[in-house]
């Protein structure tokens, strides 16, 4: 059975790289009927931080990836590593280092770019007598020479030689396994079967690779799919904008649409759709529609995505999830959610159409919430004294009528039209400008109604 893994590391936000990570073992896991496994990889106490680790899972869960097993705390498994440790050390593959962080910074400064084994070549009483006297040391593995070969479901066959690796540290001085061992004992122990990881781990399959070795270990396949680009065709990072999971939740992105576009960011389904459900995608991913080269991010395209998405929820939905986003720009109290529901649902019809983020509703709306709102000063030139004598005639005919809505306001709007003789461009842009302070928007006359009678008239008196 296909069994696969998500293994971040708890040091800082979840990434949208990481999140198209996940996406993509998990995808293969349901396509295949497999097992997805969620492991944090915490044994950097340092930089590992439960704030971290939170936002993993709450990242993971928006946007709607769930895990089969775990999540299993690689802090919580030392006497798993210690256990492969012992093992590692009757193989003769590695040997106690006692140069400090210092000593190895100033031979690098030196032109010393890889390990030159000098501890390696310590004698065994030299050695036992400086770990007796409890100099800190870490455990460095013996690379062997010769070239490794591994084959990559996306890459094919890749080489590199083992005398352009140093000899890596797999336990440091305070006794945590590293990075690379870790893994290895863990992708054993969990049974995975195909490890998906991003491209820039391809450096790491070497090492882990030796180790699977001289463990007598079975590897998995590996697949490294590519790199996330900005615009500029560099790596993506905080230069281009968010690039926090959670920081899109924020700013107004659907779950359904993060995981679509970034679905396609290195994988074609096949044909020319775009839009695609989870169980879609689960049905049509393949590892073979991978492709080798890097996925430019494109917010432009998000955005589309994004709206249409919005567009395809129903009113309901679509005011549940600006909710929070209303409370928390002041425009309503929790306590006046449900007494305003019916009109609240108006405004969502009327501003749906032209939002791509659910914050847009907060900038396009604030006119109907709010008196004080901003105004397009170079619009205002098309308010002169003849439009400000049309405001009050219209007022006056708005504060006769007992019902008053759309339909209502029109059919008003029209006739004064008519009796002044004039185009409707030359009435309906001041109108405009002068309820909503833009030259762009709903139709006039829904903004009418969700402003009301009163408030209609007041701002044309104003």
């Amino acid at each position: 059975m296909v069994c696969v893994r998500f293994a971040p590391s708890p040091t800082g936000h979840l990434h949208v790289g990481g999140v198209r990570t996940a996406l993509f073992n998990w995808l293969f896991a349901r396509n295949q009927k497999g097992k997805f496994i969620l492991r944090i990889e915490d044994t950097d106490i340092k930089r590992s931080e439960r704030d971290w680790i939170d936002n993993i899972i709450e990242g993971l869960s928006w946007i709607g990836i769930d895990w089969d097993e775990g999540p299993y705390y690689q802090s919580e498994r030392r006497a798993i590593y210690d256990r492969y440790f012992e093992k590692l050390k009757r193989t003769g593959r590695i040997y106690p280092c006692f140069c400090t962080p210092e000593e190895l910074k100033r031979r690098r400064e030196a032109g010393m770019f890889l390990y030159d084994r000098r501890c390696y070549r310590l004698s065994e009483d030299e050695v036992e007598e400086r770990i007796k006297a409890g100099e800190p040391h870490v455990y460095r593995f013996l690379m062997p020479e010769g070239e490794i070969v591994f084959e990559d479901l996306i890459h094919g066959e890749l080489r590199k030689e083992g005398k352009e690796i140093e000899d890596f540290v797999v336990v440091r001085s305070d006794g945590t396994p590293t990075y690379n061992f870790a893994c290895v004992v863990d992708d054993h122990e969990m049974g995975i079967t195909h490890v998906i990881r991003a491209h820039e781990h391809i450096a790491n399959t070497p090492k882990q690779l030796v180790l699977y070795h001289a463990l007598g270990l079975d590897p998995p396949r590996f697949v490294h799919i590519p790199l996330i680009l900005g615009p500029d065709k560099k790596k993506l990072s905080k230069r281009h904008g968010a690039v926090s999971l959670l920081d899109y939740r924020k700013e107004g992105y659907l779950p359904e649409a993060m995981a679509n576009f970034l679905a396609l960011l290195g994988w074609t389904p096949g044909g020319n759709q775009e839009i695609l459900s989870l169980d879609e995608m689960i049905e049509r991913f393949s590892l073979s529609r991978v492709h080798r080269a890097d996925a430019v991010f494109d917010i432009q395209k998000l955005d589309w995505m994004n709206g249409y998405y919005i567009r395809q929820l129903s009113d309901d939905d679509l005011l549940n999830r600006l909710r929070p986003f209303i409370l928390a720009a002041g425009y309503l109290k929790e306590e006046e959610f449900e007494t305003e529901k019916g009109w609240l649902l108006r405004a969502v019809r009327a501003y749906k159409p032209r939002m791509k983020r659910l914050t847009d509703f907060i900038h396009l709306s604030v006119y109907i919430f709010k008196d004080d709102y901003p105004v397009d000063r170079d619009a205002l030139r098309l308010i002169d004294e003849t439009a400000r004598k049309r405001f009050n005639m219209l007022a006056d005919r708005y504060e006769l009528l007992e019902r008053f809505d759309r339909k209502v306001a029109e059919e008003v709007f029209r006739s004064l039209i008519k009796e002044l003789g004039i185009k409707t461009k030359e009435l309906i842009h001041p109108v405009r400008i002068q309820l909503t302070g833009r030259t762009e928007g709903p139709g006039l006359f829904e903004i009418m109604e969700l402003l009301g009678k009163e408030r209609t008239i007041g701002r044309l008196r104003h």
